[in-house]
């Protein structure tokens, strides 16, 4: 969907990656760098919705960071950016809850760096 000349784009979020990006401590999202994703763009908006709130927030793409693995991506990153706790490790396998091998070396994977613009309580 189109904003003027801004490109909106809409994601799901788990609740607690929600939170998150809502406090301001995490500000990179990490995705799939898949046909969906590629379509993204720094000044972009994207529109975050809380899968188990249905809370919306917007936020906005301030820089993009393709990586061939997210053990590469890991490498470049504080944790508390990705959504680590103070003190927690940072285990790029976590994400293969989400995206299976297969699907990280047939994409690659993103990086995508964002600043909360604001919410929508629906």
């Amino acid at each position: 969907m189109k904003l003027g000349d801004i490109m909106k784009h809409e994601m799901k979020l788990q609740h607690g990656p929600f939170l998150l990006i809502e406090k301001g401590s995490k500000t990179i999202e990490l995705r799939l760098n898949d046909e969906k994703r590629k379509k993204v763009k720094v000044g972009d908006k994207i529109v975050f919705t809380d899968q188990t709130t249905g809370m919306k927030m917007i936020t906005e793409v301030i820089a993009l960071h393709p990586y061939q693995s997210f053990k590469e991506l890991y490498q470049h990153f504080s944790p508390n950016v990705l959504g680590y706790q103070e003190g927690e490790a940072a285990n790029p396998k976590d994400m293969e809850l989400y995206y299976s091998l297969e699907e990280q070396e047939k994409y690659g994977v993103l990086g995508i760096e964002i600043k909360k613009q604001g919410s929508i309580f629906e």
